[in-house]
């Protein structure tokens, strides 16, 4: 029988878009614009949470945000409300973005005027944890009524994070979860990985979180 060749095309696909993720952390350094990836499963509070961190740091650095969705434009409507400069991006049923989309939709946003550009990605637990959008931090949401237990059934996504945000801390009371046990199984895939308790409805921890990413910003600019 003749040998059949066999080309892993999932492997080029990754290799390629880590290439063009690389260039385009090293143009958005030269640029000064700090990127930020900002993920979590539908209803976490991604939007409620940009919108509290902007109301935080809106007047210290001007900001610009990416949102990433199958359809619609429910998110950017109600981040346009917060002042902030915002964009839409329609992915086209695609269930992520990847670098090659991400570098469109900050050519979109037009970022000269832009020194933080957060990109909400499209809300779901897998397949935006496997494409390196060229953030220069990576973020993610999990909230109380998601349980505990989401670290040890997804850990690709917890293992990228730089920064996870366990949100709808009001609701403690009403659900099985353990905050400890919790933030054990994050650090059991990511020891470096920051855990911040907040609240977006209340804004409960939002100070902290935005003293991070003030300060992961700072980092960056060397």
């Amino acid at each position: 029988m003749a040998d059949v060749r066999i080309l892993e095309i999932k492997q080029s696909v990754f290799a390629d878009n880590d290439r063009q993720a690389e260039e385009l952390r090293r143009e958005l350094k030269e640029k000064g614009v700090f990127l930020l990836n900002l993920m979590s499963s539908p209803g976490s509070g991604k939007t409620t949470t940009l919108m509290r961190t902007i109301e935080a740091i809106g007047e210290k650095v001007r900001i610009g945000v990416m949102e990433a969705d199958i359809d619609s434009d429910v998110d950017a409507r109600t981040i346009a409300k917060s002042g902030a400069k915002v964009i839409q991006l329609h992915t086209g049923g695609m269930c992520h973005l990847d670098a090659a989309m991400t570098r469109q939709g900050l050519e979109g946003l037009e970022t000269g005027d832009v020194e933080l550009a957060i990109l909400e990605n499209v809300g779901n637990l897998v397949c935006p944890a496997e494409f390196d959008t060229g953030a220069c931090k990576n973020a993610m949401i999990l909230s109380v009524p998601e349980g505990d237990d989401k670290p040890l059934k997804y850990p690709l996504m917890f293992s990228i994070c730089d920064v996870v945000l366990i949100n709808k801390i009001d609701v403690l009371p009403y659900f099985d979860f353990d905050m400890e046990k919790c933030v054990k199984n994050i650090h059991m895939r990511n020891p470096e990985a920051k855990v911040i308790p907040i609240c977006a409805k209340t804004g409960e921890g939002i100070d902290k979180w935005a003293d991070w990413l003030m300060e992961q910003r700072k980092i960056w600019r060397g």
